[in-house]
């Protein structure tokens, strides 16, 4: 292993990320109870331009009222781009009247590191000033070309980065793909179109310490599509996916919580090189398979994935 590491990020359960228009409060509490690990209130694309003022303060008092964390959810705030006359009013009001009940801040459409050093430098300004009890941590969407090709940089922009997020929809239209179906495949291409995308923002989020989620799958009445595109993401190391409706938390928490059997059999391997290293042996056999050094990071990945899961319940 390269002498250079960079340490994971804080850790979070993030298997299923329940994404709540901030123009409907009605829709508040339903997430405060849900299964979903973490919860984003939505001030950007789920959000008409005149409905944005009003669910800014809208989030702000769901983030005052609610017990989030009580609740075990990590709840984040999707803020407006900074290419627009929204994002200040957003991280000054949210972060200085209710910081102190926020975990996260997810930024859009990140294109290049300094989108999101302003947002680092704004937090720390703000969390000096006011006096925040806690460091509040920043998630970023990777859905434009610029930001796609700049991954590996921006994923090394902050301390405070913890996950990467591949919004689908926006990185479509930037490619100018051929499709309008968010997170589904078109029957032109032969096999996942996103593949390759989802491929490198994941390189860049295990390379530098954070973690990779996956964004919506637009049908939500078509949980077998859902299913399937988040095994194919879980496949290639993906960590969680966003759910746009509640019914997609549960196939999410489902697909991203390592089956009983696989726990097991982690076990096993983690306590078979345990017993092997008493004997001076460095592999090990086990069920007629050999299982060495890399056997036990896999399995290790899998065991601290569910005592992550228990600890939560």
């Amino acid at each position: 292993m390269s002498h250079t590491r960079y340490e994971p990020a804080r850790p979070r359960l993030q298997r299923s990320e329940l994404a709540v228009p901030g123009s409907n409060p009605a829709m508040f509490e339903k997430a405060l109870t849900s299964k979903a690990d973490y919860v984003f209130l939505d001030l950007e694309d789920a959000v008409a331009p005149a409905d944005k003022e009003q669910a800014r303060i809208n989030v702000i008092a769901a983030l005052r009222q609610y017990d989030w964390r009580g609740h075990g959810k990590t709840v984040c705030v999707r803020v407006n781009g900074i290419d627009t006359h929204y994002f200040y009013r957003d991280m000054v009001d949210v972060v200085e009247q209710a910081g102190a009940h926020l975990d996260v801040v997810l930024v859009p459409k990140v294109g290049v590191p300094g989108d999101v050093y302003l947002t680092d430098a704004l937090l720390t300004q703000i969390e000096q000033a006011k006096g925040l009890p806690h460091r509040i941590g920043i998630d970023v969407l990777i859905e434009t070309a610029l930001g796609m090709a700049n991954v590996e940089a921006i994923a090394t922009s902050s301390r405070r980065l913890e996950a990467m997020h591949f919004g689908v929809a926006d990185y479509a239209a930037s490619m100018r793909a051929r499709t309008v179906s968010i997170g589904g495949l078109n029957p032109d291409y032969p096999g996942d179109q996103w593949h390759a995308s989802l491929t490198r923002m994941i390189v860049a989020c295990r390379a530098y310490g954070l973690r990779p989620i996956d964004g919506p799958f637009g049908d939500f009445k078509d949980p077998e599509g859902f299913l399937a595109a988040a095994r194919r993401g879980a496949a290639l190391g993906i960590e969680g996916k966003w759910a746009i409706h509640p019914s997609q938390v549960e196939l999410a928490n489902q697909v991203f919580t390592p089956p009983e059997a696989e726990v097991t059999r982690a076990t096993r391997i983690l306590e078979a090189l345990e017993e092997a290293a008493k004997q001076g042996k460095g592999a090990a056999q086990l069920d007629g398979k050999m299982i060495d050094a890399a056997s036990a990071r896999m399995a290790q990945n899998v065991v601290d994935m569910d005592r992550a899961i228990r600890a939560r319940r």
